[in-house]
């Protein structure tokens, strides 16, 4: 056993039906925390393949509530229909709510923005980092589902960075600029400023 399957655990697999296509979830565990995180794959590819994916962190709120605080679930469900359309792809869920702080916080963060604060200064505030997400999981979930090298979704240099981190080539990377309206758009131009993420400067006036 490696370090990596060590402190991470492949659970199982199913059939997935979503409203885009059949994709197939896979299941992982944090063995320490026992905190636990899906992959849906869609498609067949061979080793070797630039596969396009989504490393995606749990926004209840944006996810499953539709909340335009964020563009989280616009940016979910674009990369859902982006792997569609390519044919193949994955989509590796994980389960870090408000970047890491959890729901109640991240619900305490959003007090403290409706005060003034921004996304980064509500969760200093609170006594956290501005974005504490780990993404030491994806080398066993790219790993199972034989991935090596990526077309990364995303807007956030720091994911491109932890995915080289651990091994895994990202060989382009696809900007994903959706779900941006009047209600998060100082949310995105904070991201975009403070943490360094990717925007379409366009988008964001």
């Amino acid at each position: 056993m490696n370090a990596t399957t060590s402190l991470y655990q492949y659970v199982s697999s199913a059939k997935l039906p979503t409203r885009w296509g059949l994709f197939h979830i896979h299941g992982f565990v944090e063995t320490a925390s026992q905190q636990e995180h899906v992959a849906l794959s869609f498609g067949e590819w061979q080793a070797g393949e630039i596969i396009p994916i989504r490393i995606h962190s749990e926004c209840l709120t944006g996810d499953a509530l539709f909340s335009t605080r964020c563009d989280c679930g616009a940016q979910l469900e674009k990369a859902l229909q982006n792997i569609v359309a390519h044919g193949k792809g994955v989509l590796l869920y994980l389960r870090q709510e408000g970047r890491g702080i959890g729901l109640l916080n991240k619900i305490r963060a959003y007090k403290l923005q409706d005060s003034g604060m921004d996304t980064v200064e509500a969760n200093e505030h609170l006594g956290f980092d501005a974005d504490m997400r780990d993404y030491g999981i994806c080398q066993l979930m790219l790993e199972k589902l034989q991935v090596s090298r990526v077309n990364l979704m995303t807007n956030n240099p720091k994911k491109r960075a932890a995915l080289e981190a651990l091994g895994i080539e990202v060989a382009a990377r696809t900007p994903i600029d959706h779900g941006i309206t009047d209600d998060n758009r100082a949310y995105i131009r904070t991201k975009t400023e403070k943490l360094g993420h990717e925007f379409d400067p366009h988008l964001l006036k």
